[in-house]
Order: C-alpha cells, then sequence, then structure tokens
C-alpha cells in the first residue's frame, strides 16, 4: 500500500479549486467526470508521482441511484482537504484481509484510465471517513503521468483522529503519512514553488 493522491472536497468544483489554488498558488487543470457516481474534478500533479483532486458533486450528471464516494452527498461547511487515497497491486485481498468492512469493489474509468475502487455501500469510509480508500490502477496509465509539474512537493500528510493509533495499527508504516490524536481532520503539508505552503 502507498499513498496515490489527496482529494479536496466541497459544495461545488469551484469552490473546491479555488481553495486548492489558495492555499498552495498553484493553477489546477481540467480533469474530467465520474459517471457512475456523478461527480467531477480538476487536478494538481505532484512530485514523485502523486497528484491532487478537486473534486464535487457535478449537477449536470444523472442521479447515480447510491450515495456518492467520498461522502459528497453529506458534504457541508467550506472546502477542505477531506480524502486520501492509497494504491494497492490486490484490491480484493486488502477488502478480505481488513477486519472491518472499507466498501464494495467497483470497476471505473475516465475517457483512458481504468481503475477498481473500494466504495463503501453508505458512501462514508471508516474512521469518520479518514481510513484512506483504496485504489488498484488498470494498465499503465495514471493520473500523475498525464499531469504537468507543478513543483509541489509532499512533505507530509497528518491525519487526525480521536483513534489515530488504532487507524495508525491497521494500516501500517506508510510514507509521509503521520498519524495523530485530535478532532477528525487532514492536514498536507507542502513545499511549493512560492515556499512552504499547507493545505486542510
Amino acid at each position: 500500500m502507498e499513498l496515490d493522491h489527496l482529494a479536496v472536497a466541497a459544495s461545488t468544483l469551484d469552490e473546491a479549486v479555488a481553495h486548492v489554488e489558495q492555499a498552495l498558488g498553484i493553477p489546477m487543470v481540467p480533469g474530467g467526470k465520474h459517471g457512475k457516481f456523478g461527480t467531477y474534478n480538476k487536478l494538481l500533479g505532484l512530485d514523485e508521482g502523486l497528484y491532487l483532486e478537486a473534486i464535487a458533486i457535478d449537477p449536470e450528471a444523472a442521479d447515480p441511484g447510491r450515495p456518492r464516494w467520498f461522502d459528497l452527498d453529506r458534504f457541508s461547511g467550506p472546502p477542505r482537504l477531506s480524502n486520501w487515497v492509497c494504491q494497492v497491486s490486490d484490491l480484493q485481498a486488502y477488502v478480505d484481509g481488513f477486519s472491518i468492512d472499507i466498501g464494495d469493489i467497483h470497476d471505473l474509468d475516465r475517457g483512458a484510465l481504468r481503475w477498481k475502487m473500494a466504495v463503501p455501500g453508505s458512501g462514508c469510509l471508516p474512521f469518520d471517513n479518514l481510513f484512506p480508500a483504496l485504489i488498484q490502477w488498470q494498465g499503465d496509465l495514471h493520473p500523475a503521468g498525464m499531469l504537468r509539474a507543478s513543483g509541489c512537493h509532499l512533505r507530509r500528510l497528518v491525519v487526525f483522529h480521536p483513534d489515530a493509533l488504532d487507524l495508525a495499527q491497521l494500516l501500517g508504516p506508510l510514507d509521509r503519512v503521520v498519524f495523530d490524536s485530535g478532532p477528525a481532520a487532514l492536514r498536507a503539508e507542502f513545499e511549493t514553488p512560492h515556499g512552504p505552503r499547507v493545505l486542510e
């Protein structure tokens, strides 16, 4: 398991994008639509094969007939760093191996990209949505390889939760990810062309 990307959610995509661009000082680029979940995004390439997405409900999309991923149907409040996503090589093994329900596996696509992702039936991941969403990319294409370099380097991601120790023990060591006790939240610390920046 390794960190794949970070997600910033908001009530609208414009709000999510503005939150990222204000925090990091770098413009995001168009992403695409996720028909199965009725969402769309914009993207920002990060160093070392990572990327960042701003995501929201697509107002032009049909109702997916099920809760959307990242608990977007219940999103409220200001834009924020809402989720983190980890890449695995055998998603089924992880779904079967955890002692908690991390979701059903969905086959997904956007343009030429193909992937599998574990999404709970409720749309909300364990640990108040702070358990990482797990993804398995299909084929050689990955969004980070399709995005221009932004000069942003993720120094570390801090996952705050009242049960942070339990979450850390479930997941094991992860590069650049640390866990700390506190109200459920995420904090990403970056080095950017404009100096150190924080995204929350």
